[in-house]
């Protein structure tokens, strides 16, 4: 009896030294996988990645497109960071001048010269032309994205901006709706005649704002210089050296006599409104940008696009021309990692990267390809904006000496329309102004 208790004891130390021993081995392979993680890990390439804080939709998509990119490729880490609007391009340039900046970075498309003129940013032409698929890009939206017959930044989305009007306000003066068909705009002066019968001093209602008012940064330029190319005017010579004959052209002119008519002489827009003016039923029309269909088609919101709000094309006057260009991706000509910055942006701009982007904000999808697979793009109103970006849009002029040029348009306009300066004297000081930018661009 006892042998036997001797031998089941002596039983159980060999099973327990056996379990004993396999639970070792377990631990130590999983060791072993774990360093081998962290080796990787240690191995990894690091991207920093800047960009300008959007709304909470464009937030989510950079996120969900960082996300997966990263899990296609474990051996990059992009390292996001987002600034606010109002201080991102100063933190930017103040990296860029400390030769400190991030890998890959959002750059608003009309400054692009301002960086790749100053060597700032790497010319991904030869990345795109062989491996962007450029010929799914519209021709307008890639001329934006270069300079001096180099590309330099990648789209991901479109902007553009129609005429949006209260639909209430039509209705109850007897007044028809503006067609939809983006191809059959109003012109300005059909505008201003719809205008003037919808303006009532005395209740506070105003016909039209027709560029978005007096705002500070980008906007000005953004909304107001397509004014200038529809009655055939430009900024600056087709070789970018002056706005000599351009900007104080007969036909600028006209146009900014137009503008300043709208508040000096028929008063149908006016210098000052309450807020949010066009949803309290305060301005019968106004031109928004295509990023605001988002808001007018939450449930939340209270003036609702169909209901109470209709869009109609951009109007035009000698020719049918809206803005197009916005924040697109480009690499830092100080990164380590131009191939690997090159893979992300390739990625993000890809048509599986711009779905997954557009699918979130409802932007308007800078390939064609992808405009194609989302049907309201195909549809009233989103295909005013699509149609547009895509056939009748043009760029702000692309020279270093943007932001000087910009600052004059914002100017000029306010001088036109607020102060009700003669239009000859105003465009001549913004020309001054404009050409003594361009002398003074020094080439790094």
């Amino acid at each position: 009896m006892k042998k036997w208790i001797f031998l089941i004891i002596f039983a159980f130390i060999l099973i327990g030294s056996f379990l004993y021993a396999l639970s070792f081995l377990d631990t130590f392979s999983k060791s072993k996988a774990g360093h081998g993680k962290k080796t990787n890990k240690t191995n990894q390439i690091h991207l920093t990645f800047w960009r300008n804080n959007g709304n909470a939709a464009e937030n989510k998509a950079y996120e969900e497109l960082v996300s997966s990119f990263e899990a296609v490729n474990p051996n990059i880490k992009v390292h996001m960071r987002s600034f606010p609007y109002g201080d991102y391009e100063v933190r930017l340039r103040t990296e860029l001048a400390t030769g400190n900046p991030p890998d890959i970075m959002t750059i608003d498309s009309p400054t692009l010269a301002l960086y790749a003129n100053t060597g700032s940013l790497l010319s991904i032409d030869s990345y795109m032309r062989k491996e962007g698929k450029i010929e799914d890009i519209p021709e307008s939206t890639l001329k934006g994205m270069s300079f001096q017959n180099k590309i330099y930044l990648a789209p991901i989305v479109e902007s553009s901006i129609a005429l949006f009007y209260n639909k209430h306000l039509f209705k109850n003066a007897g007044i028809p709706f503006p067609s939809g068909d983006p191809n059959e705009p109003m012109t300005w002066e059909e505008v201003l005649k719809i205008a003037k019968k919808l303006t009532k001093p005395k209740k506070g209602v105003y016909g039209i704002d027709p560029a978005q008012g007096f705002n500070d940064g980008e906007s000005p330029a953004y909304f107001k210089m397509p004014l200038l190319w529809q009655f055939g005017a430009d900024v600056l010579s087709p070789d970018g050296s002056t706005a000599s004959g351009y900007l104080d052209s007969k036909e600028a002119l006209k146009a900014l006599q137009f503008y300043q008519d709208l508040y000096q002489k028929d008063k149908v827009a006016a210098y000052e409104l309450p807020p949010d003016p066009f949803v309290s039923g305060k301005v019968a029309m106004t031109v928004l940008g295509s990023w605001t269909l988002a808001e007018l088609e939450n449930n939340d919101s209270t003036f609702k696009l169909g209901r109470d709000v209709g869009v109609a094309p951009l109007p035009r006057e000698r020719f049918q021309v809206v803005p197009n260009g916005g924040w697109a991706l480009g690499i830092s000509s100080k990164t380590k990692y131009s191939k690997e910055a090159w893979e992300f942006i390739k990625y993000v701009t890809s048509y599986e990267g711009i779905k997954t982007y557009v699918k979130e904000t409802g932007d308007i999808p800078a390939r064609y390809s992808v405009a194609k697979d989302f049907p309201e793009f195909n549809q009233y109103p989103k295909n005013i904006f699509l149609q547009q970006a895509q056939k009748f849009s043009k760029n702000r002029p692309i020279t270093p000496a943007y932001p000087v040029i910009s600052d004059a348009i914002k100017t000029l306009f306010e001088e036109v329309g607020l102060g009700g300066y003669d239009v000859g004297v105003a465009a001549k000081e913004a020309v001054e102004k404009i050409n003594i930018g361009l002398k003074q661009i020094q080439k790094p």
